[in-house]
């Protein structure tokens, strides 16, 4: 990264000659095509941006791209334009930027920056996992892309854990989702939300419990079968969890046992599946 930082309506109908002559001439200079070298105007928005004036410095970077389109100084100033934003907090022109840099310039050598910046424009938002999680999932999707698209980047490592970290947020919400549906007895619209965790979030600290919950779901529902096989697949998978000791216990109660029934939506979920 230390490369990229080298771097009116009218009045009325009344108004005077004198007043609609100035506004003639502010209009004519809004129009005008600065003529600045584009190296020059680039240095400028640098100083700015070294000075501390992140806001001045976009607009500089912008004014490039807008006076010399497709020079090989505008293409820098775009990428700055995001990287700049970042620092600032202002993540939507990041992500806005960012996006148009892929977009004009998809096979540069850069772009795999580009999509970092707004992998970590969305991330910087992730709320806590009691709000709408649109962001966190959209920090999923951003990092995923990097690590399919470039995955022998500088970026990359940071993309796959933070990936992780953005599964285990989604997994989370889910969980709280299907506690809250547990609490009312809503059992069916409860094994969605476990059942989601299971199938999509293996990976992540919450499918152990996600396995539990569905063992309570299905036996309070009266469908032993799953219940069993919920069971066995979590002992098979976490031997030593006390979500496993808790569901054994509650089959115990009805005088049953973790049983795997093989052809169920969860062993066919788990088979080849790994602990990590």
């Amino acid at each position: 990264m230390a490369r990229f930082m080298r771097r009116g309506a009218m009045a009325g109908a009344f108004v005077t000659a004198g007043l609609v002559a100035g506004c003639a001439s502010n209009d004519t200079d809004d129009l005008k095509i600065d003529n600045t070298p584009a190296e020059q105007m680039y240095n400028q928005a640098l100083a700015a941006q070294a000075a501390g004036k992140r806001a001045d410095a976009v607009k500089k970077f912008e004014d490039v791209d807008r006076a010399h389109p497709y020079s090989e100084w505008a293409k820098k100033a775009v990428l700055m334009q995001a990287y700049t934003n970042f620092e600032r907090g202002a993540y939507t022109d990041t992500i806005t930027a960012g996006r148009r840099f892929l977009t004009l310039y998809p096979g540069s050598p850069d772009a795999a920056y580009a999509q970092y910046l707004i992998a970590e424009a969305y991330f910087r938002q992730i709320p806590d996992v009691s709000r709408d999680q649109d962001m966190t999932a959209k920090a999923s999707q951003a990092y995923n892309e990097l690590v399919q698209k470039y995955p022998t980047s500088p970026y990359a490592q940071d993309a796959r854990r933070k990936l992780e970290i953005t599964r285990d947020q989604l997994a989370g919400k889910e969980m709280e989702v299907g506690r809250y549906y547990l609490t009312k007895k809503q059992y069916l619209a409860a094994i969605n939300r476990f059942k989601t965790v299971v199938s999509e979030y293996q990976t992540t600290r919450h499918v152990e419990e996600a396995l539990s919950r569905l063992v309570e779901c299905y036996y309070a529902l009266g469908v032993t079968n799953e219940a069993q096989t919920a069971a066995a697949v979590l002992g098979h998978n976490y031997p030593d969890s006390q979500w496993y000791k808790d569901s054994y216990a509650l089959l115990k109660q009805g005088g049953y046992e973790p049983s795997e029934n093989t052809s169920s939506w969860i062993s066919q979920t788990f088979k080849g599946f790994k602990v990590l």
